[in-house]
């Protein structure tokens, strides 16, 4: 009894998609610095970049914490660009699905991973901007002196948090390469890049609260030699 073979139409190299995720973002940063550049030149300007109205927000750092923070800032544009390779994706799943009768059997699992590792990843951009998400009911009553000083009280917990997730993920990403560990689905790509995503973004995310720390505690300090 001869077996029918289904056609699943393109069907996504699990190397190609590792591989464009690492490069592309750093062609489209290339690019955008490029085009800054090229704007400078032209006008004389460059697009303004996001300031903190709060003037007490501004402090001092040393190169160790600007490293940090350009680490911070450049893995969130890093994995902000992936997005727009789930975009094209769909759209790609649509026109095969839709117009080809050819759904495909990659799509949908490559646009997940993608953006759970973006979740993983841009943990530290988002503290460093101060996009996490807080409730501010008791924090807003405290002075601005007293804020910072709550934020130095919970980085404790902080700290223990990303630790243990930096501990955690390490040992899942490691039986996850000795397994050689793929998704259960069709495509079967490779899992493992995912758990690594993990460990990464938790040593990322320590960084960047070592960074705000930092700040905090020279706020801290500078806005009690002012009020003295």
């Amino acid at each position: 009894m001869n077996e029918q073979k289904i056609d699943f139409g393109f069907v996504l190299p699990h190397w190609f998609y590792w591989g464009w995720l690492a490069v592309m973002p750093i062609v489209m940063i290339i690019v955008c610095y490029a085009l800054e550049r090229r704007q400078f030149a032209k006008d004389g300007t460059l697009p303004q970049s996001t300031k903190h109205d709060d003037p007490d927000a501004y402090v001092a750092t040393n190169p160790i914490i600007r490293v940090i923070d350009w680490i911070s800032d450049h893995s969130g544009q890093f994995v902000a660009f992936w997005t727009i390779n789930a975009v094209f994706a769909y759209a790609f799943e649509v026109i095969a699905r839709y117009i080809f009768n050819k759904p495909t059997i990659w799509v949908h699992e490559s646009s997940f991973l993608l953006f759970g590792m973006q979740y993983l990843l841009a943990g530290a951009y988002a503290y460093l901007h101060g996009s996490h998400v807080a409730v501010d009911i008791i924090y807003n009553k405290f002075p601005k002196r007293g804020q910072y000083g709550l934020d130095i009280f919970t980085s404790i917990f902080s700290f223990v948090f990303f630790i243990s997730l930096i501990g955690t993920s390490y040992g899942f990403f490691m039986a996850s390469i000795a397994q050689r560990e793929r998704t259960m689905e069709t495509w079967q790509i490779q899992y493992y890049p995912v758990k690594v995503m993990m460990f990464v973004g938790g040593i990322l995310i320590t960084l960047a609260t070592i960074s705000k720390l930092y700040k905090d505690i020279k706020r801290f300090n500078q806005l009690g030699r002012s009020a003295s």
